[in-house]
Parts: C-alpha cells; sequence; structure tokens
C-alpha cells in the first residue's frame, strides 16, 4: 500500500512549545498491517507526535493524513477511522468488558450483539471467564485487551498505543505483542510510540529513533537483531 496511500502519513511536521521544538520536521508513512515503533527517551517526542495525530495539537508547519483525511481540516473523519489505546486505559469500572465494549461501540455509532461482542473480546485476548467481570478487579493488560477489542469493532484503520508496556510484567508484555499482531493481521497500521527496545523486533515491521524531536534513524526491523538494535539505539541517543 505504501506509498501508494498509506493508512498515515505525516510530511516535515514541526511543533513548538515555548519556542523549542517538541518534534522537528518529522515524516513517515505507514501502510495497512505495518507495525511502526516509535523510539526515544522521555522528551524525545513521542507522545507530542501522538497528540498531533489525534488532533489534540494542532501542527506548527507540516501537513497529517489518515486514510487520506487532513487531521487539521476534516478532524471528523480522521477520528473515525482510528482508535488510541494510551498508557493506561480508562474503561467504566462499574460495568463489566462486555458492557464496557457495548458502551464505547455505541459511542462510535457501532451496535453489537452479544456475540459479536464475545467475539471481539476473545480474539482481543480476554478470557471468557473475565468477559462478564466487572473492569475495577481488572489488570492492566485485561484493560488494554478491552480496548483492543472497542479498536476492532470500530474496523479502525490506524491503531496508536502510547507506552503500552509499561507497568506490564514479562508474560503480559508477551500477550501485548501478540494483541498487536492481531491488529495487525486485521490489517491495522499500528504506531506504537515506545522507550521499551525489548519487544520491538518481535512485533514491529520498521522502527524510527526520535532524539530531540527529530527522526534521527529509521530501519526495518529484520535487518537489526535485538543487540544491533539496542546498540543503534544508544549511539543515536547519545549523539
Amino acid at each position: 500500500m505504501r506509498p501508494e496511500s498509506p493508512v498515515l502519513r505525516l510530511q516535515a511536521v514541526t511543533k513548538s512549545f515555548a519556542g523549542r521544538p517538541a518534534v522537528d520536521e518529522l515524516s513517515l508513512e505507514l501502510a495497512a498491517g505495518e507495525v511502526y515503533a516509535l523510539l526515544g527517551p522521555n522528551g524525545a517526542g513521542k507522545t507530542t507526535t501522538l497528540n498531533l495525530i489525534l488532533g489534540f495539537d494542532v501542527p506548527d508547519k507540516g501537513t497529517i493524513e489518515v486514510g487520506g483525511s487532513c487531521v487539521t481540516r476534516d478532524p471528523v473523519a480522521v477520528r473515525a477511522r482510528m482508535a488510541y489505546l494510551p498508557e493506561t486505559v480508562m474503561l467504566h469500572p462499574s460495568l463489566s468488558g462486555m458492557e464496557n465494549l457495548h458502551y464505547f461501540s455505541l459511542l462510535g455509532g457501532t451496535r453489537l450483539c452479544a456475540a459479536q461482542m464475545g467475539r471481539l473480546l476473545t480474539e482481543a485476548g480476554l478470557p471468557a471467564a473475565a468477559h462478564s467481570q466487572r473492569t475495577a478487579v481488572y489488570s492492566k493488560g485485561m484493560r488494554q485487551k478491552v480496548g483492543l477489542a472497542i479498536a476492532l469493532a470500530k474496523q479502525a484503520e490506524l491503531l496508536l498505543l502510547d507506552e503500552p508496556t509499561s507497568g506490564l510484567d514479562v508474560s503480559a508484555a508477551n500477550e501485548f505483542s501478540q494483541l498487536v499482531r492481531t491488529a495487525s493481521g486485521r490489517g491495522m497500521a499500528v504506531l506504537m510510540a515506545t522507550h521499551d527496545l525489548s519487544r520491538v523486533t518481535d512485533v514491529a515491521h520498521r522502527l524510527g529513533v526520535l532524539r530531540a524531536g527529530r527522526l534521527v534513524f529509521e530501519s526495518a526491523t529484520a535487518a537489526l537483531s535485538p543487540a544491533d538494535l539496542e546498540a543503534s539505539y544508544l549511539r543515536q541517543i547519545a549523539a
């Protein structure tokens, strides 16, 4: 699909705060089904990049398109095409996983029957026994699975993830990698902002390293071993 009709396209995007660039001339593209890991230390510009794509901030210059629609000119069309899983997925704690899926799907204009919701939650990795449990007792990983089910129900073209493995143990992080592969297998483009190198070569097709808002390194993950990735990352952020 890339480069003719990418799901996500950023062209020379710049955003400054108090005269300091948080994102500086950033350009990247994602195709359908592609997982891209945006790496960098805290303050590198990863979350600002996500906020610009989501329309929470407006770029000083440059353009952002999702599914061919401009984020600043047609925000309603853009929001209909993407889903966002923040570091902590917020659900209604008094509702079950299935009830949360029903509620958020209705907000997005989709009405699902119980069987459809059960299939989506199962596909997202939530055990059947947890479908009817109140989400107040869910772990972070379980909340992420409900969030993914909501994105699947929405049939989003683009999934944005902000530090998704933060606070997860090894088992939950492994499960998360499978969630990302599920989304990719459904044809979603996935942009994952993270500073966790351990999952990148396992789940992403491509990666880029941000330093002070600039994309200073980009590679296909198949070309890098975990050791190569770590060495390249440390070299780029120290330059």
